[in-house]
């Protein structure tokens, strides 16, 4: 067996439906797959003595799942009074419009055409809904409309896709950006050196209690397939499919697709920077 501590991010152990910090507490939705690890988690995030939870990310669109998460609130003495999207692939949002249906709580997120309500979300934005406070954290590069959220109490940020809790995230390209995405992993590092932050809770994957080493093996990783790219276009792998081949062969042929999104992102930036 892996010693937990000894692996990036330091993950807690198998992925449950349960407590992440004292504010947040995780229900997995039943989405399995190689793109979803465990499923999706579907956060529940409150302050003890407020009978108002915040819900980030409700998920697919899994009925069962979405009432699961409304009886969860309600067995936490929680009543949901607002939902927010970390971003918009279905695996996070496409239950939204229906949870907002059974919880009549608008919708806020980056992108307009996912929201439910007068509010969006930017940068610099603070959500106080029952007392809890989030800080929208801006980070594109696996989509454009990738956010996080900041849990100044708990020392934690939630992150979506941006950093799982197991593996490493893919840039979905065109879309996806690499440039943004360093950017925005050193967004995050900024928020475990200067913010305390230290335990993400992520959008796939087990809780990590290590914030800053989980954002330093995602950049140390992103540069080492970098240069794995520019190295494999160097040898005479032009195309896309040519470089997943050469660079991923070592990784489930399940993920090849998934790889092939993050390579096109890789040769973009490449090309824009005149490395190759």
């Amino acid at each position: 067996m892996s010693d937990a501590a000894a692996l990036p991010g330091q993950p807690r152990g198998a992925v449950v439906s349960g407590p992440g910090t004292p504010r947040a507490y995780n229900v997995l939705a039943p989405n399995p797959s190689a793109m979803t690890l465990d499923g999706t988690n579907t956060w529940i995030v409150a302050e003890s003595d407020s009978d108002l939870a915040v819900v980030i990310d409700p998920g697919p669109l899994d009925e069962g799942h979405l009432r699961r998460v409304v009886d969860t609130a309600e067995r936490l003495g929680k009543r949901i009074g607002l939902t927010l999207l970390t971003h918009g692939h279905p695996d996070h949002a496409e239950g939204a419009a229906r949870f907002a249906e059974l919880t009549r709580t608008a919708v806020r997120a980056l992108d307009p055409a996912l929201r439910l309500g007068d509010e969006g979300l930017a940068a610099g934005d603070v959500i106080t809904t029952g007392g809890v406070e989030l800080r929208v954290v801006p980070t594109p590069g696996h989509t454009s409309d990738s956010l996080c959220f900041h849990l100044p109490a708990d020392g934690a940020v939630l992150t979506g896709d941006t950093i799982l809790g197991r593996g490493t995230t893919m840039v979905a390209h065109p879309d996806g950006k690499l440039g943004e995405y360093l950017d925005s992993l050193r967004r995050l590092r900024s928020l475990t050196v200067d913010d305390g932050v230290h335990t993400v809770l992520p959008g796939h994957g087990p809780v990590l209690e290590d914030a800053q080493g989980a954002v330093e093996f995602y950049l140390a990783h992103r540069a080492s397939r970098l240069a794995q790219v520019e190295t494999a276009v160097e040898a005479g792998h032009r195309s896309a499919e040519d470089v997943v081949a050469h660079v991923y062969a070592d990784v489930d042929r399940s993920l090849w697709p998934a790889a092939e999104l993050s390579v096109r992102a890789q040769l973009e930036y490449l090309r824009e920077r005149g490395l190759i």
